[in-house]
């Protein structure tokens, strides 16, 4: 569907949620890219205020001090598709949050109730406010950021495909190290307190593990149309 035609249609709200590696972030910018509508990574926010927790010497070992800090940093995301940006008190970050020390810290610092709380609040801000719709992609969207949303889909794969497909994109990274990082992420993520990652009861599950990204691609889009056409 072309960008002038997406603008007729409603506006729809998409939720992607899912563990690391199952192709969320290729997925939802290729989506929202094909169908006209915005897109937001919500692991760059956190991952953004965790470097800036890391920057500014706050003990990520101490959920007293990153509650105290997490109203603090000013965190900017652009949601175009085509070339997504996030920012931290004006500083371009979109590079030194993908790294290891971030990486490995980022689950500390997002079980965080008042950083989930601020984040959240963010999330819903910028799905209020696109024109066309937008697709917001994370662990808990479904379920708790934006419960309402029109579509809800659920991207799931074995721990050897993602360990795989993620220690792809880190260039070097050990698969069976890769692996044993994403299951302890996983545990951590599921079992938090605070908007853990889970399912939605209405989401649409899609196993990713033997599908190409162009087929996980397609069958997103199919969802989303047919839940526009619905409307």
């Amino acid at each position: 569907m072309e960008n002038g035609a997406a603008r007729t249609a409603p506006t729809v709200i998409v939720a992607i949620d899912g563990p690391s590696g199952t192709g969320k972030s290729s997925t939802s910018k290729a989506v929202a890219a094909k169908l006209g509508l915005r897109y937001l990574d919500t692991g760059a926010q956190y991952r953004a205020i965790t470097w800036w927790m890391v920057s500014n010497g706050i003990d990520v070992a101490d959920p007293a001090a990153i509650a105290s800090a997490a109203g603090k940093p000013d965190i900017v995301s652009g949601t175009d598709p085509s070339a997504p940006t996030i920012t931290v008190d004006g500083t371009d970050v979109a590079g030194p949050i993908r790294t290891q020390d971030v990486t490995s810290k980022v689950s500390a610092v997002s079980a965080v109730p008042e950083v989930r709380a601020r984040i959240t609040e963010l999330q819903r801000a910028l799905a209020a406010s696109a024109p066309e719709g937008i697709v917001v992609e994370g662990r808990d969207i479904g379920t708790t950021v934006l419960p309402d949303a029109d579509l809800k889909i659920f991207l799931t794969a074995s721990p050897e495909a993602r360990a795989a497909r993620r220690s792809g994109e880190l260039q070097g990274a050990d698969v069976a190290a890769t692996r044993e990082a994403l299951v302890r992420r996983d545990a951590a993520d599921s079992t938090r307190k605070t908007s853990p990652l889970a399912k939605a009861d209405d989401a649409v599950e899609v196993d990713t593990s033997d599908l190409t990204l162009q087929q996980v691609i397609e069958c997103v889009v199919t969802l989303v149309e047919e839940k526009r056409a619905a409307r």
